[in-house]
């Protein structure tokens, strides 16, 4: 409860007329499942906005390229996969150009990879604003998936170039592409949220998550098409979402064969429950960020 120094208190008959008196306003800790309280983060998008361009800011100040980063990085390590998996190796690209096959298997992965990278981040490299200021803690995280979102975007102009190039048109399901994004964002947000919490405590997640990024790249099919997965491992590869993300984009954008519907829906209800779960699990453990961090 509030205290107020007993010096300073007024009786009624000393106060002066037409002054109320002070209420007392007693501050607890909320138990339990916290609410997310949608109101409050709508109110305070103004700050997101602010939160959001500090770090596209921060991300390209002093570049000499700037922006032109989130189109040389995946060109380049598509440059590097076609060389080795494409020409050398002769991994199939099921019918396709390797170079254009593995781009649109990248382009989620790297709004996937960059999304978690910065939301995983987004408390600890905040820690002063964290420890200074009330503001719901949960714009951290989504400024930080804003962030990634511009750069696929960028990058998405080099999809439309290489189709341009090897003369691909555009399908009839290209409508379904952005909810395959959608997707992924939902997904990046789930599991970073879970690893924002494990980072404030363990600063060991900030040194594993590039391991564990680098191994959940080779098991989705960003390299080489799902078809070369034997069949008995095909319900392991679908438990991951980002098999149905990055087939999925592919099917939508360059008419190869879609991914089946049952696994597709598994792959759709797994981010559901890592988002949830990670919104509620960040609201909950939200009240020790500023102690722990």
């Amino acid at each position: 409860m509030l205290e107020t120094d007993a010096s300073t208190v007024l009786t009624d008959h000393q106060r002066p007329a037409g002054i109320l008196p002070s209420p007392t306003v007693e501050i607890r800790p909320v138990g339990g499942w916290v609410p997310l309280n949608v109101k409050e983060l709508w109110d305070s998008r103004g700050l997101l906005s602010f939160l959001a361009w500090r770090d596209i800011r921060l991300r390209y100040t002093q570049t000499v390229l700037g922006a032109a980063w989130a189109v040389l990085k995946p060109l380049s390590v598509v440059a590097v996969f076609s060389l080795v998996f494409g020409w050398f190796v002769q991994v199939p690209s099921r019918g396709l150009p390797y170079p254009i096959f593995t781009y649109c298997g990248l382009l989620p992965w790297q709004l996937f990879a960059h999304t978690i990278v910065g939301v995983s981040n987004s408390l600890v490299t905040n820690q002063s604003l964290l420890t200074k200021v009330y503001f719901p803690r949960l714009l951290l995280p989504f400024s930080a998936a804003i962030v990634g979102m511009i750069d696929f975007l960028i990058a998405s102009l080099v999809l439309i170039g290489m189709m341009a190039y090897y003369r691909f048109s555009v399908t009839n399901h290209i409508w379904v592409a952005p909810l395959f994004v959608l997707l992924t964002i939902l997904l990046a947000i789930g599991v970073g949220l879970w690893l924002a919490i494990l980072n404030v405590r363990y600063r060991d997640v900030g040194h594993m998550l590039p391991f564990l990024l680098q191994g959940w790249l080779f098991v989705t099919p960003v390299i080489y098409p799902s078809s070369l997965v034997p069949d008995s491992w095909q319900i392991v590869l679908w438990v991951n979402p980002m098999a149905s993300v990055v087939e999925g984009l592919r099917w939508s954008v360059l008419g190869v064969e879609s991914p089946p519907a049952f696994l597709l829906g598994l792959s759709v209800g797994i981010t559901a429950i890592l988002f949830v779960s990670g919104l509620f699990g960040f609201r909950r453990m939200e009240q020790t960020f500023a102690d722990e961090v």
